[in-house]
């Protein structure tokens, strides 16, 4: 029994150190533009039936309950919580924020496409609409150099005053994706993600359509980490380690302790 008991107390070391990585990750990057705080999630491994419940314990009687002994933690996944951050107010024309659900769409090297929350866009040497990467926003919009003010609304229609133009001239309208399953959106940094075959392909729309969120323009999401949250869950994670930790000396000096006296 030690020995068995040992491997629990080790899994449980095990499982609280990868919930302080993604405790450390989420307050790393509490400051990071439309980021998203993950959360651990731990499942119990296989256990041992020494006795089932209704196992018979006599030719007349059956055993109400049984004994099961567990073996341990393990790491069943992570999720991404997807609570809308807070809009901070910038007031630059292509800082934009989706309040709501979806992503902005970026065409990545090689053309593959990838989405963010994160609307710090700029422009570009040819007015193309980018990230601060130099990927293009999609669907593409070129926003001419002798551009004046550029407007965009809530739908994602892009405007801007041209010379010699009375009225605002349409340049394009950015659309959102979303997806059915978001949390199964692999992130591969830079504030990206990838569709996988558990997000479902994306269903891309205007902004606001069919449950999209409206896009505003001079602001961008802030992070929707807790600072405090995220604190209490240290503590927490530290308290369960240190007991874990307390659970191997208590076993090893068991072990001790009958090696001495057998």
């Amino acid at each position: 029994m030690p020995s068995s008991a040992l491997f629990v107390a080790r899994t449980g070391l095990e499982a609280q150190d990868t919930r302080m990585r993604v405790i450390a990750n989420n307050l790393a990057n509490v400051a990071t533009t439309g980021f998203k705080r993950d959360r651990t999630n731990f499942a119990t491994l296989a256990y041992q039936d020494a006795r089932v419940a209704g196992q018979q314990s006599s030719n007349e009687t059956a055993y109400a309950t049984g004994l099961n002994l567990g073996t341990g933690v393990s790491l069943q996944g992570t999720s991404r919580m997807e609570t809308q951050g807070q809009l901070q107010g910038t007031g630059a024309a292509l800082d934009l924020a989706l309040q709501g659900d979806g992503y902005f769409q970026v065409t990545l090297p090689g053309g593959q496409l990838a989405y963010t929350r994160a609307g710090n866009f700029s422009r570009s040497a040819d007015g193309t609409i980018v990230t601060a990467q130099g990927y293009p926003l999609q669907p593409a919009i070129t926003v001419p150099e002798t551009a004046g003010a550029i407007t965009v609304a809530k739908d994602g229609t892009v405007t801007a005053t041209l010379p010699g133009a009375t009225e605002a001239t349409t340049l394009g309208q950015i659309t959102v994706a979303s997806f059915a399953n978001p949390q199964g959106l692999k992130a591969i940094g830079d504030n990206f993600l990838t569709e996988t075959g558990a997000s479902g392909p994306a269903q891309v729309g205007p902004a606001g359509d069919a449950g999209r969120g409206s896009i505003e323009q001079g602001f961008l999401e802030a992070s929707n980490v807790s600072v405090v949250e995220e604190l209490v869950d240290m503590i927490e994670c530290q308290r369960a380690y240190e007991v874990n930790s307390k659970m191997i000396a208590s076993i090893d000096d068991m072990l001790k302790n009958a090696n001495q006296t057998l």
